[in-house]
């Protein structure tokens, strides 16, 4: 729903602040000019306060802020992302969610449904795509630079980030439902295939915590090809590096590894002479293509490159790599059906 015809800027709000991604979407939002960020609601007045002070807006209740807003970008806990984009839904302003889109895929699918029927738009914040080595990986895959691709190795480790993440009440799981969405969205995109079977192996060695800090998968996609991820929170509290985002592709006549923070792309194929080889180095930031893209398919009533459904997919794979470490057994995905 586009709200924004008569004006030069578009109106953001913000619905919590609890998740760590928050403020990086927030810089965004202040450092663009077309864009005003008009105030913040929290369920925890003393977090939406300092968050509001330290961006220039007002800590405001939720009806208010969805009353003023274009559109809100969703970062609470995991749990209440349900309720936050009812929400907004109800007040027809368009949302972007933070990842996951739900714990579980029902929910995540009761979402998109209510988002449908109240005609808004719904982005899922999985900015892997914009990261400018991806997208340098999905114009090789595309022109078959690399053949057939056959095997993907992929990683998404990183620090422990404590807090609410580790309640299972509130995240609904631990690294798997934290890291695992990411990856596997990058990876339907780049094969244009889905996560067709999962075994997963889940385990609490770095962290005393209620949830899993470790999270290793074998997977199967729907045209066979495996796919394999490392997610967990395996890195010490003083990494001096955050982000580890990659995908390595294995193709029929050649090879290419990405990893999207270090903004490296290296392409390697087997042609006799160095003229298979290249590596560029990128300095993009992913959650800036992020905002824009949501900015741009609200201005112009289109859909986003990550959207809602793109989001219950991927959460329906994080479904089945639990129920798999439940059972000890590869278990398939189950997709919720939508209507078209």
């Amino acid at each position: 729903m586009n709200r924004a015809d008569e004006q030069d800027s578009l109106r953001i709000g913000m619905l919590s602040s609890a998740h760590v991604h928050a403020n990086a979407y927030a810089d965004i939002v202040v450092a663009q000019s077309d864009l005003e960020l008009v105030g913040i609601a929290d369920d925890d007045p003393e977090r939406g306060r300092k968050f509001a002070e330290q961006y220039g807006t007002q800590y405001r209740d939720r009806d208010t802020v969805l009353e003023d807003a274009d559109a809100v970008i969703v970062c609470s806990e995991n749990e209440r992302h349900v309720d936050w984009v009812e929400s907004a839904a109800d007040a027809g302003v368009d949302v972007l969610c933070e990842k996951p889109l739900a714990p579980r895929a029902s929910d995540a699918s009761s979402i998109v449904t209510m988002c449908e029927e109240a005609d808004v738009t719904l982005g899922v914040a999985m900015p892997l795509r914009f990261s400018e080595p991806a997208l340098e990986a999905k114009s090789a895959c595309e022109a078959g630079r690399i053949g057939s691709i056959e095997y993907l190795v992929g990683t998404n480790r990183g620090q422990m980030p404590g807090d609410w993440f580790t309640d299972p009440d509130a995240a609904g799981g631990g690294a798997a439902i934290d890291h695992t969405v990411h990856i596997v969205d990058l990876v339907h995109w780049l094969t244009d295939e889905r996560v067709a079977e999962v075994y997963a192996e889940l385990g609490t060695r770095f962290h005393d915590t209620a949830v899993e800090d470790v999270n290793i998968l074998s997977m199967e996609l729907t045209d066979g090809t495996v796919f394999t991820l490392d997610g967990s929170w395996s890195r010490p509290d003083e990494w001096d590096f955050w982000g580890d985002a990659t995908i390595d592709i294995v193709g029929s006549e050649g090879t290419i590894d990405v990893d999207c923070f270090d903004q490296t792309y290296k392409l390697t194929r087997d042609t006799g002479d160095d003229s298979g080889i290249a590596s560029v180095y990128w300095g993009s930031d992913p959650n800036y293509g992020l905002i824009r893209n949501f900015v741009e398919v609200v201005k112009s009533d289109t859909t986003p490159e990550i959207s809602g459904r793109d989001g219950v997919d991927a959460v329906a794979v994080v479904d089945a790599v639990y129920e798999s470490a439940k059972r000890g057994a590869p278990v398939s995905v189950a997709y919720p059906e939508l209507e078209s």
